[in-house]
């Protein structure tokens, strides 16, 4: 099966398609992890994005049905060197050729994903579009040339439309380990026990990733998601004692309904902590406003400075849009930074209850130097009383 990607500019890369026979356009982005290719495809903040994977080798180890992290995978596309031809890992349900194609999404291996990488580094991103039809160079460039990517609200297109609390039967968020020599049945068999869920808080679902829910969960938080389109007055209704803002997909810029509620939020006194998109969302509800990397940031090895402690966590990552520090009142602090551009990772409010950071705490892939800003946002509940 052929395939084709064709971006804004002009440029065409042939290769080999994989997964749906299928066409889309997109955002075109690149990641740096070497593994979490099925939490990446399934992370909703790729909605409207064409996803390039920079590790050479993809689809060695499968697709599970456990490890997802959203209801279904979001991204449009997917571009990588080499698709493993071999499924190693007794967990695996699917190859990754298989969950593509069951999901409608196309894929293309075989071009030089390093070319394309450094032409997204110099030129910045690009939008593109993906085939594995017949299709003409001209029509792909034509279509990748018509695609927007910039204004668009995709946070209705991802959040569930329902409210819904989290994991009420403690089923779902038990952190595991793997046990050596287990061939059959669930890897997360060793499950470690949960904490009371002894402080009820409201999730803003923007996009939200699943492992953010469970690490809710076992830092003792009774989680009630919301969709992204509830109103601050609904959240009240449920007398949260905090307000998670989650991650989510697109141009914070776009949503002006969601940053009017989050408005409301902060002049009511209740700890608010907000991630990745949240981050942008809480920016702009302070005063501030948002812009657009020249590439994004996106992996699991970004290095974040805390500026009041010292300290350096490295970091999974996953936006292309970043709150503008010189934006930002007085009362708001920058207090954590990118180490590769200086661009703003985290905000805290001098006098509210209220912190975020632009990056994934619950890294799903990625490391957990982060997991600590969960029992952060539990402290600060519990010093609120």
């Amino acid at each position: 099966m052929k395939a084709i990607l064709a971006l804004e500019d002009g440029s065409v890369f042939h290769g080999q398609g994989f997964g749906a026979r299928a066409s889309a356009s997109g955002e075109v982005c690149f990641n740096t992890s070497m593994t979490g290719y099925q939490e990446i495809l399934t992370d909703p903040s790729y909605k409207g994005q064409i996803v390039t994977m920079t590790y050479p080798l993809i689809g060695n180890y499968g697709v599970n049905t456990v490890d997802v992290e959203s209801w279904r995978p979001h991204a449009a596309g997917f571009v990588i060197r080499e698709l493993s031809p071999v499924v190693s890992n007794w967990r695996a349900d699917y190859s990754l050729a298989e969950y593509l194609e069951k999901n409608s999404i196309p894929g293309i291996q075989g071009i030089d994903t390093r070319a394309l990488t450094k032409k997204l580094r110099v030129r910045g991103a690009l939008n593109g579009f993906i085939s594995t039809e017949e299709i003409s160079e001209t029509e792909a460039i034509k279509r990748a040339k018509e695609f927007v990517f910039e204004g668009v609200d995709y946070v209705k297109e991802v959040t569930h439309k329902n409210a819904f609390r989290w994991d009420e039967k403690d089923e779902q968020s038990a952190a595991f380990d793997l046990v050596r020599g287990i061939k059959t049945g669930d890897a997360r068999n060793t499950r470690k026990p949960l904490p009371p869920a002894d402080i009820p808080i409201v999730a803003f679902d923007y996009g939200m990733k699943y492992n953010i829910l469970r690490r809710l969960r076992q830092h003792g938080f009774a989680t009630q998601v919301l969709p992204a389109t509830a109103t601050a007055a609904e959240a009240l209704k449920h007398k949260p004692a905090g307000i998670f803002l989650s991650n989510g997909p697109g141009d914070p810029a776009a949503l002006d309904y969601i940053v009017r509620e989050v408005k409301t939020l902060l002049d009511t006194g209740i700890p608010i902590f907000g991630i990745c998109l949240g981050n942008q969302v809480l920016g702009q509800a302070f005063g501030g406003k948002t812009f657009k990397l020249k590439f994004g940031h996106r992996g699991g090895n970004q290095p974040v400075k805390d500026l009041e402690s010292g300290k350096v966590e490295i970091t999974s990552q996953n936006h292309g849009f970043a709150v503008d520090a010189k934006s930002l009142p007085s009362d708001v602090v920058v207090n954590r930074i990118n180490l590769n551009d200086q661009t703003v990772e985290g905000l805290r409010h001098k006098t509210k209850p209220v912190f975020c950071v632009q990056y994934h705490p619950e890294a799903s892939p990625g490391p957990h130097d982060s997991t600590p800003l969960f029992a952060e946002f539990r402290s600060l509940i519990e010093r609120r009383g």
